[in-house]
Order: C-alpha cells, then structure tokens, then sequence
C-alpha cells in the first residue's frame, strides 16, 4: 500500500496557516468546485436488514420505486438483485440465478415501477416488473469463449453494434419511455432506444475531446428528455439532448462515478466525487462529497467525507434521489448501502 506520509502532513499543517501541498494524483482527483456550501445531513444506522445468513457482496447498485421499496444490485460469488420495503424489512430476492447475471454493475426503476438490472458481466440490460417478472432484454451474452476487447486510451475500439454493449455501465429513460444506455467500459458511447428497445441513435467515441467518452460510468434523464452522462476518466459530466446532441459540459464536481436526478417540478442533479476503487489512499483524503446541482450546473452545496464510518464516503457506485433531502447510496467498496438524509438550512 502506498504511504500517504506527505499528504498526511500537508492537512495536518494546513489548520495553522501552512499551504496544503497535493500529489499530482490527488490534484486530477479534488474537484475544482471551491467555497461549496456543506449541507448537514445524517445517516440512518442499519436500514436495511438482510435475512439471517445472507450477507451484501460488492454493491454496486441501488434504487427505489414509488412505493419507497429499495432495490439493491450486489455481487460477491454470485451475482443477485435484493428487494426491501420502505422500512428496510427484507422482501424477496428478484432472478435468483437468472442467465443474464453474472456481474452486476447498475439498478434503476422507471416511472412505472419496472426493475432495470445492468448487469456488466453478461453485456445485458434485464427490465422486470415490479413483481419480478422478465419483461425485456437488451443486448446478448457472449458465446463462450468470446471475451470482449476494452481498447486502450487513443486506441479505436471494433465498431459498436446497435445492439451488443461492451460492458456497458447504467439506463436512464425519458418522459416518453425511450431508454439510454451508457456503454461502457468497452464502446465509450450512449445508446438511444425506444420503449419496445429498437435502437435509434448512438453517439460518442472513446477520448478526451467535447462530446468523446472515457468510461461513461453512469446517466440520468431530466422531464425535458436531457441526458446526463458521468464521463468517469474524463472528470465531468457531458449534457446531452434527446437526440444525443452535446449541449454543455460540467467539469467542476471531481470525477462523476454516480448521477441521479430529483423528480417533481424542480429537478436537482446530484453527483458523487468518489475515491477510485483501487483503494489510492492518497485519492481518498480529497475526495468522498456528492454534490448538489441545478440542471444548469450550478452548485448549491455539497455533503460527505473520505472515511468508513457512518455518514462517510469511500467509493460511491450508485445513489438513488426519488428524494431531494433523502439519498441512497450503494458503495462498491465497503459492501453496504445507506440512508442519507439532508437537513438543509433554511
């Protein structure tokens, strides 16, 4: 592991006048956002409750319905999709050996309660229904044998099929039901497909430049159909329209690894700035917040903080915001989910 001494140092100093002196690693990781507002907030002890012998693997995924059921998407020796009820009683398990598992990575809920499962592993996209049944499958699981190629930084990947992922990342869906899908870690591009999941659009290339994608980790919708892409690598989040047009760029926040936006009348975007999962002790210290947004980009203030404590923040794979002032969050690293809730000042 590597010795986080200077670092350490440096924040030790710096509440006595000393400038903090940041690795090259940690200035690419802290957000550039300054003087953000911090919003209080709590984390509500042991919510969830698990029957006696199950245990969260990795977890990778989180959600709600309208009911306020929460959905988690986790991955351990295998992969399984867990349903609670509002009050954090265990309910059932959802596709319980199901062939499109193998190596989860996303859970979303659409306006009509349906389950989404991304799953990475089989390069397939599951909708249930809220009952758990099999609606719809995009994408298609490898033959055996047939491993899928990530092509390197600057390296152009094969061409993109409409309708075979590279190990794609996350769903958002529109006011008019047609489905967004960021893919990936392989095709760096977003995929637009109708309600009944005809492809229609694709958009996005693997590098640096505006509209360009470098791992395209996580997407959200906004009421006027807007997508929202977390380029992860590249440190910001690209704005697109409904027919996959960039519109703006927002670069501020650190690197977008979990997105989600608020219903209702007023939308706020919420992103997470999270220590990457290879566990760089020295990315932690300066990352850990989520960040409040208006959809236009403006920052209203930020919570969260580096540690493994409740109400601490290590690497944030997925948030869920049916809620404004109630977060659920889903970290990949410390294999548990929980409940924030935001106290604004008012």
């Amino acid at each position: 592991m590597r010795k986080t001494l200077i670092p350490l140092a440096a924040m030790a100093l710096a509440p006595f006048g000393f400038a903090q002196t940041l690795t090259r690693a940690q200035e690419r990781a802290k957000a550039k956002a300054e003087n953000v507002p911090e919003i209080p907030y709590e984390s509500v002890a042991n919510f969830l409750k698990l029957p006696a012998g199950v245990y969260f693997g990795e977890t990778v995924g989180v959600a709600t319905n309208s009911k306020g059921h929460v959905f988690v998407y986790t991955r351990s020796y295998n992969t399984r999709l867990f349903e609670f009820d509002q009050t954090g009683r265990f309910v059932k398990e959802i596709g319980e050996g199901l062939y499109g598992f193998a190596f989860a990575h996303a859970v979303r809920v659409d306006k009509d309660d349906n389950i989404w499962a991304v799953d990475e592993g089989t390069n397939m996209i599951i909708k249930f229904s809220p009952q758990g049944k099999v609606l719809m499958v995009l994408g298609h699981r490898p033959e055996s044998g047939q491993v899928p190629i990530t092509a390197g930084f600057g390296v152009a990947p094969p061409a993109a099929e409409p309708y075979t992922f590279n190990r794609q990342t996350d769903v958002a869906f529109d006011a008019q039901g047609d489905i967004f899908v960021s893919d990936g870690y392989g095709n760096s591009r977003v995929v637009k497909y109708d309600k009944n999941g005809r492809f229609i659009a694709s958009v996005g290339s693997h590098g640096a430049e505006p509209g360009q994608l470098n791992i395209p980790h996580t997407i959200a919708a906004d009421a006027n159909g807007n997508i929202y892409v977390g380029d992860r690598t590249n440190n910001r989040i690209q704005v697109f329209d409904n027919d996959l047009k960039l519109k703006t760029i927002y670069d501020k926040v650190g690197a977008p690894w979990a997105v989600c936006i608020t219903p209702g009348p007023h939308q706020y975007l919420y992103s997470s700035n999270s220590n990457p999962d290879s566990n760089n002790a020295d990315i932690m210290a300066v990352t850990g917040e989520v960040y409040k947004m208006e959809l236009d980009g403006t920052i209203l203030g930020k919570f969260g903080k580096p540690g493994t404590q409740p109400g601490e923040f290590r690497t944030i794979h997925e948030m869920d915001c049916r809620s404004e002032n109630e977060i659920y969050t889903a970290e990949i690293n410390r294999w548990n989910v929980q409940k924030i809730v935001l106290h604004p000042k008012k």
